[in-house]
């Protein structure tokens, strides 16, 4: 296993940058925006030497994360 300095469900600004583009977008451009943050993610662990699986574990807590903003995002606008 690769040691991270960050690991990617820590990284809370860009969690946050990712879930709030994500709810101003929807379909293709949703999508597009997603799979573009998941290739420089694949890209700056790999550049720091990490495995497959490791690449894919980061990948797999950074998607968890952001949904857990969105979804804290939509049930404070539908208490608020």
């Amino acid at each position: 296993m690769t040691l991270l300095q960050f690991p990617s469900h820590r990284r809370a600004a860009d969690i946050r940058r990712c879930a709030a583009t994500l709810r101003d977008l929807h379909g293709e451009k949703a999508n597009q925006f997603w799979r573009n943050e998941m290739a420089l993610l694949v890209s700056a662990l790999r550049e720091v030497g990490a495995c497959e699986a490791e690449i894919s574990h980061q990948a797999q807590m950074f998607m968890n994360a952001v949904q857990l903003e969105l979804q804290a995002g939509f049930a404070s606008e539908s208490i608020g």
